[in-house]
C-alpha cells in the first residue's frame, strides 16, 4: 500500500473509533412505537425472499416482530425451508452489537435467539390443501394464532412474501371456533400486505372475509410485471417504465459494493435471480421516516400507494389495491403507472440500506451516518403534522430545532404531494395546487392556500366538500450513503362560512 494511502486507512480507522466513542444514541431518530409484524415467506423458492429478509432485520429495531414462517406457494408446492431464514439471523447475530452501536436506546435491535424463539414452519402442502374441518393448524399457524389473541392497542401486520395458507388455515379456525362477535374482533386486528397472490388462499380470504384490511395488486394470475411492488427493482425485467427509475441501485454490481460486504451482507445476501427483493414493499410501507401512515394506504410511502377496490362505507370491503402516481423519470418524462408509486423513492430507500448496512460493520470499517431527526412547527414526532387553513389564507412551517446527529449539512425540499388527494386516475388539474414559497436555504416555507372556489368546491373528502392536501418536507444529509427524514403535513382546507 502507497503510504499516502495507509497513512489515510490509519486517520479514517482513528475517526470511526473516535466517532463511535462519542456518538449520543440518545440524539438519534427515535422509534418509540413499534409496528407489530408477522412474515410469511416461501424463501427458496428464489433467493428475493431472503434477500428481503436480509435488509428487514438491518431495520428490526423499527418493528416488534412476532413471528418469521416458512411458508409454500405456487412455485413452491411441498415443502418449507425454515433453515434459509435460519442462515439469515445466525449471519445477523453476529452484528448485532454493531448495529446497536446506531440504535437509540428506545429502538435496540433484538437478539439472534429472539429470533430464533420466532421461527415456525407452515404446512408443507400447497394453498387451499392446508384449510379445512380436520386440519390441524400448523406450528406457523398457531403462532399466528396466539399473537392475534395477544391483548395490545395495535395491529398485527401479516406480510405475505409467497402463499397465504397459514393466514387461511387461522381465519377458518377462527370462523369455526369463536362466535361471530369473537371473530369480528380478532378480523379487525389485522392488516395484511400481501405481494400479489401467491396460492390460491388469498382470494379466498378476500371474498369470504371482505372486512380485513388487505392490500395486495389485483391483477390476472401470475401477471406480477402489472403489480405496483415491481417499482423495488423490476423495471428492466418485466419491461415497465424503463427510463424513469434510477436503475444503478439495483444492479449486482451496485449491490456487490453496498450490501455484499462484511460479515452480514456477504453471508446473508445472495445474488438476485430475476429481480431484487420483491417482496420488500411490504416493510418498506411501515418503516417509520415520516413520509407514511400504514393505516391510509391511500397517502402512499416507501411500499407504494393503494386506494380501496371498492370504497363503499355500507359494504365494508377493505381490500386496498394499486393507484398510480405522475412521477417525472431519469429521462425527463412523465410516468404514470402503479410502479411509480415504489421507484419514486428508490434512490432514498437504496441509500438508506447501503447506510444501515455499514452500520453492521465493525467500527474501524464503518463510514456510519444518521439520519436527521426533523422538526416542523416544533413537533419532531414522525407521524403526520394536521393543520387546518381557511382558503385563500397564507401559512407558514418552519423547521428549527431539526439537526443531523454527525453535523452533516441538510437541505430541505417542500413539495405537494398531489395524488394522495384525490382517488382519480389522473390528478393533472383536478387537486388544488399549493404555490409554496421558500426561504432561510429551505428551512421554511409559506404556503398559499387556494381561493374557496378551489379549495372547498365540493370534490374534497371533507363533509363541507373542502380538499385535504398533503404537503411533503424532505430532509437529507450529506452523509457518505445520504440518509432523508420526511414531514407529511395534513392541510385540511375549510371554508369560513361552512367551517371554523
Amino acid at each position: 500500500m502507497a503510504p499516502h494511502l495507509l497513512r489515510l486507512t490509519v486517520l479514517w480507522t482513528l475517526a470511526a473509533q473516535i466517532f463511535c466513542q462519542s456518538l449520543n444514541t440518545s440524539t438519534l431518530l427515535s422509534h418509540p412505537s413499534k409496528p407489530r409484524v408477522f412474515i410469511l415467506s416461501d424463501i427458496s423458492n428464489e433467493p428475493d425472499d431472503q434477500e428481503s429478509l436480509t435488509r428487514y432485520l438491518l431495520y428490526a429495531n423499527q418493528f416488534q416482530t412476532e413471528g418469521l414462517v416458512a411458508t409454500t406457494s405456487t412455485w413452491l408446492r411441498d415443502e418449507v425451508h425454515p433453515e434459509d431464514m435460519l442462515k439469515v439471523i445466525d449471519a445477523y447475530g453476529n452484528v448485532t452489537t454493531n448495529l446497536n452501536r446506531h440504535a437509540p436506546p428506545d429502538a435496540q435491535y433484538p437478539s439472534a435467539d429472539y429470533f430464533r424463539g420466532i421461527l415456525q414452519k407452515g404446512p408443507e402442502t400447497y394453498g387451499m390443501k392446508a384449510v379445512g374441518k380436520n386440519v390441524t393448524l400448523s406450528d406457523g399457524g398457531k403462532l399466528l394464532l396466539e399473537r392475534l389473541q395477544a391483548p395490545s392497542d395495535q395491529p398485527l401486520w401479516v406480510l405475505a412474501w409467497g402463499g397465504t395458507n397459514v393466514l387461511a388455515q387461522v381465519l377458518y379456525k377462527i370462523h369455526e371456533t369463536f362466535s361471530p362477535e369473537e371473530a369480528t374482533v380478532l378480523r379487525a386486528r389485522l392488516r395484511v400486505y400481501a405481494i400479489s397472490d401467491q396460492d390460491d388462499t388469498g382470494a379466498w380470504i378476500r371474498r369470504n372475509w371482505p372486512d380485513i384490511f388487505y392490500i395486495s395488486s389485483t391483477h390476472g394470475w401470475n401477471q406480477y410485471g402489472l403489480a405496483a411492488w415491481i417499482g423495488i427493482s423490476g423495471e428492466t425485467y418485466y419491461g415497465v417504465d424503463e427510463g424513469g427509475p434510477n436503475g444503478t441501485t439495483v444492479t449486482h454490481y451496485w449491490l456487490r459494493d453496498n450490501i455484499q460486504i462484511g460479515p452480514y451482507g456477504s453471508a446473508a445476501y445472495p445474488d438476485f435471480k430475476y429481480i431484487m427483493e420483491g417482496d420488500t414493499p411490504t416493510f418498506l410501507y411501515l418503516i417509520q421516516n415520516g413520509l407514511g401512515d400504514p393505516e391510509n394506504p391511500g397517502y402512499g410511502s416507501w411500499g407504494g400507494r393503494y386506494t380501496k377496490v371498492e370504497p363503499s362505507a355500507e359494504l365494508n370491503y377493505n381490500h386496498y389495491s394499486d393507484a398510480a402516481d405522475r412521477v417525472i423519470g431519469m429521462n425527463n418524462r412523465t410516468f404514470m403507472s402503479n410502479s411509480a408509486t415504489v421507484w419514486r423513492w428508490r434512490d432514498a430507500f437504496q441509500s438508506d440500506f447501503a447506510a444501515r448496512m455499514q452500520w453492521s460493520l465493525p467500527a474501524n470499517a464503518s463510514r456510519a451516518n444518521h439520519h436527521p431527526v426533523v422538526s416542523v412547527n416544533g413537533s419532531v414526532e414522525l407521524t403526520p403534522f394536521k393543520v387546518k387553513a381557511s382558503a385563500g389564507s397564507t401559512v407558514s412551517f418552519y423547521t428549527t430545532g431539526t439537526y443531523d446527529p454527525d453535523g452533516d449539512e441538510l437541505s430541505y425540499n417542500w413539495f405537494q404531494y398531489l395524488e394522495p388527494g384525490s382517488d382519480d386516475w389522473n390528478v393533472a388539474g383536478q387537486v388544488p395546487a399549493l404555490n409554496l414559497t421558500t426561504s432561510l436555504n429551505g428551512r421554511q416555507v409559506q404556503v398559499e392556500i387556494p381561493s374557496a372556489s378551489d379549495s372547498c368546491n365540493g370534490k374534497g373528502d371533507n363533509p363541507s366538500g373542502c380538499w385535504l392536501l398533503h404537503l411533503i418536507l424532505e430532509v437529507k444529509d450529506n452523509g457518505y450513503h445520504p440518509l432523508t427524514t420526511y414531514r407529511r403535513i395534513l392541510i385540511q382546507t375549510t371554508n369560513q362560512t361552512v367551517s371554523a
